[in-house]
């Protein structure tokens, strides 16, 4: 696994707090304003007086931090028009930072079902590509991953980065650089299923979701494409199915 899939790993754990630059605190406020439907698609953003005068920041600091808003899609800047909020379906939510700003103000069901969707569709197609073209390298990592999913019983945070290490390392011995593109959709939806329900809460759970995981791994070694892709779908269907089952629980 590269360093850019330990640093991802990591990150999901939560323990690294790094203090916001005044640019970055601006960029997060108003992402998760845009977000939450707080300022809606269409919205002109408030005047730059009273943004500046809301964030005690320099005009170039907030002007910067609204060029950050306008690349990843989020908001629409025109001279002496005006910056207004964009359509969503202009936001990039393959970008890291938006996918853990939408994770950190809440993932409603029609996002959590558009999580799913997407690690569905592609996943499944990492891991069969996988079984074609792994290396004796790849399953290493795989194998470390597993390993580490195994002896991590009670902290949340540990399996979590393991079972975020396996899911990289799967894309990664596909030997396809775009299926790095959703390392961040999965690491959004890894976080978000932890939340909700950590499979280190109970010996069965735990034990079950690495056997299920160990069987992708397998079917990988074994160059079984079909197998080590519907076991793929089956950890992600279950890992959804976990998160319905607390959902209606919390709902009673």
């Amino acid at each position: 696994m590269d360093h850019d899939h330990q640093r991802s790993a990591h990150s999901l754990s939560g323990r690294e707090r790094p203090i916001l630059s005044a640019h970055d605190q601006i960029v997060r406020a108003l992402a998760l304003q845009i977000l939450s439907g707080a300022i809606r698609p269409g919205d002109k953003l408030p005047m730059e007086a009273d943004l500046l005068d809301r964030f005690g920041v320099s005009r170039t600091a907030l002007r910067e931090a609204l060029k950050t808003l306008a690349a990843k899609g989020f908001l629409n800047v025109k001279t002496r028009v005006g910056t207004r909020v964009t359509d969503p379906g202009e936001w990039n939510f393959f970008d890291k930072e938006v996918l853990s700003w939408q994770v950190a103000g809440g993932m409603n069901e029609a996002f959590r079902q558009q999580l799913a969707e997407i690690r569905r569709a592609v996943e499944p197609a990492a891991a069969a590509l996988a079984a074609q073209r792994r290396t004796a390298d790849n399953l290493l990592a795989m194998r470390e991953a597993l390993e580490r999913m195994g002896r991590e019983t009670t902290s949340e945070y540990g399996f979590a980065q393991a079972d975020l290490a396996l899911h990289l390392a799967i894309g990664a011995a596909s030997h396809n650089p775009m299926m790095r593109s959703v390392a961040s959709v999965i690491e959004a939806a890894l976080l978000e299923a932890f939340r909700l329900s950590p499979p280190t809460r109970s010996q069965t759970l735990h034990l079950e979701t690495v056997a299920a995981h160990a069987r992708i791994v397998d079917c990988i070694e074994a160059r079984d494409g079909p197998g080590a892709s519907q076991a793929m779908l089956a950890v992600i269907d279950a890992g959804n199915q976990r998160i319905e089952r607390e959902r209606a629980a919390s709902d009673v």
